[in-house]
C-alpha cells in the first residue's frame, strides 16, 4: 500500500482530500508544518509527500519544508499550488511535481503515480510500475490502481520474473525451471494453477496484464 504524507495547515478542503486518497487505497497522515513533522518524515519514510503551499504567509515555511525532505531523503514531493504562486515555481524548486487548485483526487493520484514510477526508475528498479500495477521490491508489495494485493510467496515470484522480462514468451518449463527451481518435480500444470490465481487477483475488466501465447505459454504484456 502506498504510504502519503500530507503537509498542510487542518483544513476542510486537506479531510477531504485525505479521505477520498483513503477511500482510492492510500494510507494517509496529515501534519502540520513543523520540525517534528520532518522528523517523523524521516525516520519513517512514506512513498510520497504532498506540501499545501497554501497562501503568502506561510509560503516560504512550506518551500523550506519541501527542499528539506528532498535533502535529507530521496522522498517524492508534490506542492500543492494556488495559480497566483505558479510564479514560485522554478526549475531549481526542489519538488517533482505539482497540482493547481482546486484540487481533483484523480488528478493528485495521477501525479502521485508518475512521480512514483519515476523513482523506481532511479532507484535501481526498487519499484516496477506497469500502467496501474506497481511492485515494491524492497517491501515485497504489489498494488493495483492504489490498492493492495495479497499474493502468495510463489504467486509473488512467478509475478515478479514476467514483469521483470515483458514481453517475452516463457514455456510452461521454463517458468517451471525459473520460479520452481529445476529440482521441482510437480507437473507443468502447476504453472497454468497459479497463472490464473495471479490473474484473478491482478486482473479485472480494466486490467490484462498475462497473456496466453496459444501452444506455447505465457507472457507479461509488454507497455502494461
Amino acid at each position: 500500500m502506498f504510504k502519503l504524507f500530507i503537509i498542510a495547515n487542518e483544513s476542510e478542503r486537506v479531510r477531504k482530500l485525505s479521505s477520498e486518497l483513503a477511500q482510492r487505497g492510500f494510507s494517509c497522515s496529515v501534519a502540520p508544518y513543523s520540525e517534528n513533522t520532518i522528523e517523523q518524515i524521516v525516520e519513517q519514510p512514506p512513498s510520497a509527500v504532498l506540501v499545501d503551499i497554501a497562501g503568502s504567509s506561510i509560503a516560504s515555511e512550506a518551500w523550506e519544508v519541501s527542499q528539506r525532505i528532498k535533502q535529507e531523503k530521496r522522498i517524492p514531493v508534490i506542492v500543492l499550488v494556488s495559480r497566483k504562486e505558479l510564479n514560485s515555481l522554478d526549475s531549481s524548486t526542489s519538488i517533482d511535481d505539482f497540482v493547481v487548485k482546486p484540487w481533483e483526487a484523480t488528478e493528485v493520484i495521477t501525479r502521485i503515480k508518475r512521480v512514483l514510477g519515476h523513482k523506481g526508475s532511479i532507484d535501481g528498479k526498487e519499484m516496477i510500475n506497469c500502467d496501474d500495477l506497481v511492485m515494491d521490491l524492497a517491501k515485497c508489495e504489489v498494488s493495483v490502481g492504489g490498492k493492495p494485493i495479497i499474493l502468495t510467496f510463489r504467486e509473488y515470484q512467478l509475478l515478479k520474473f514476467l514483469v521483470s522480462n515483458q514481453g517475452r514468451v516463457f514455456t510452461r518449463d521454463v517458468l517451471l525451471d525459473k520460479v520452481w527451481g529445476w529440482d521441482y518435480y510437480g507437473g507443468d500444470r502447476t504453472v497454468d494453477v497459479h497463472i490464473r490465481r495471479l490473474r484473478g487477483k491482478i486482473e479485472d475488466p480494466t486490467h490484462t496484464f498475462i497473456e496466453t501465447v496459444r501452444n506455447i505459454g505465457y507472457r507479461f504484456r509488454e507497455g502494461a
